[in-house]
Order: C-alpha cells, then sequence, then structure tokens
C-alpha cells in the first residue's frame, strides 16, 4: 500500500500549538492545515478589537504555516469557519474577501456554541 511522505510544518510566524498537534502536514503535494485562531504569534494572546481583527490575525497566521510548508493562501481549495456569532458573518465575509483572490476556495461556514468560561 502506498503511503504519502509526511512532513510537518513549524513555524515561530504563527501560533504554535499544544505539543500534540502539529500546525500542518504536507502530505505529497498537499498540505493539510490545523484550525487557527487570532492569537498573534508575537505575544501568544488573542487580538484585541472587533472581529475583523481577530479574522484578519487568523488569515495572517494561516498565511504563514501555508508558506512555511512552500504554499500560500492563492493555492488553498477549501475553507472551514467556525463562528460562535452568526453577527459576525457579514463582517468575516469582508476580511476573507481581501485575502483571497479569485477563484476563491470553496467554504463552509458553521455556528458553533461558545463554551468558554467566563
Amino acid at each position: 500500500m502506498w503511503k504519502p511522505n509526511r512532513t510537518p510544518v513549524r513555524t515561530q510566524d504563527a501560533p504554535l500549538p499544544p505539543s500534540f498537534l502539529s500546525q500542518a502536514i504536507v502530505a505529497g503535494e498537499q498540505i493539510y492545515c490545523s484550525g487557527q485562531v487570532g492569537v498573534s504569534p508575537s505575544t501568544g494572546k488573542m487580538v484585541e478589537g472587533p472581529i475583523q481583527e481577530r479574522t484578519k490575525q487568523i488569515l495572517r497566521n494561516l498565511s504563514a504555516v501555508l508558506v512555511a510548508g512552500g504554499s500560500s493562501l492563492q493555492d488553498v481549495v477549501k475553507v472551514n469557519i467556525f463562528l460562535a456569532d452568526m453577527g459576525d458573518f457579514t463582517a468575516v465575509n469582508e476580511v476573507y474577501e481581501s485575502f483571497f483572490q479569485d477563484p476563491k476556495p470553496v467554504r463552509a461556514g458553521v455556528y458553533v456554541l461558545d463554551t468558554r468560561a467566563d
């Protein structure tokens, strides 16, 4: 049975995940990325401000991981977006539009319950 080479991707230009995860894995000619959050790699903290600022940081983090893996946002085929507030959908779309060129990747948007303790 054929098994692709699996090469982990690691960059300081995006938040480092827990030790049991990889930022991404390159397998053959494809790259599989872990989910991203709006954490600044320089501070290790969630960026302040409206959802647009967090969305920009998420996409900058994703871009950094892709570049470290030899790819770019322009090569992305599929994106999954998880929102705790569907009221943020329009604002997220505005930022998303500015990061991806045509043809834009296919995408799924999913509402998730925010279960963080206050």
